[in-house]
């Protein structure tokens, strides 16, 4: 029983160690007080995050300039489909759910929406990803946060592309 007692006391602790910043961000932190609050994470950071992914991308497929010429739409389905995941993020975090159904309703609607959203970013990269080398193919997955892991399915999750919604 004391192990058990102890493993529970060590994983609440670790919760408690990895939420305690997030909420003391969303609470105000100091603000509530009279102090000042300092914003972890801005819009601002976030677009100069995603610049650098951007950049990153496009410097490790090394593209011909041929290959250049069709980086465009891609580019511009990124940005996008980041946009679009900042703005269900806060609108998230604006309006609780109201009972669970609520919640998996949303969570329903937001997973239909990204399902939409990697589906125009395969129509953006086709043509681009058909110009490709296959030593340009295998460095693209893993630049977009395509991990694989051995027995794990694949997630959505991952990708980079959606991270500004779980923020």
């Amino acid at each position: 029983m004391t192990l058990f007692r102890s493993i529970v006391t060590a994983a609440a602790a670790g919760c408690l160690f990895v939420a305690a910043p997030a909420a003391y961000a969303q609470s105000g932190g100091p603000a509530a007080g009279g102090g000042t609050t300092i914003e972890i994470y801005s819009d601002a950071d976030a677009a100069a995050v995603l610049n650098a992914r951007i950049g990153a991308l496009k410097t490790v497929l090394e593209l011909s300039p041929d290959q250049q010429k069709l980086w465009p739409p891609l580019e511009a389905s990124i940005r996008k489909i980041a946009a679009d995941s900042m703005a269900r993020g806060k609108q998230r975090s604006e309006a609780a759910p109201t009972d669970f159904l609520d919640l998996l309703e949303r969570v329903g609607d937001a997973e239909a929406t990204r399902a939409a959203d990697l589906k125009s970013f395969v129509a953006a990269a086709r043509p681009l990803v058909a110009t490709l080398t296959d030593v340009q193919k295998n460095r693209m997955p893993a630049f977009l946060g395509m991990a694989a892991r051995a027995g794990v399915p694949f997630s959505a999750r991952t990708l980079w592309l959606f991270e500004e919604e779980e923020r």
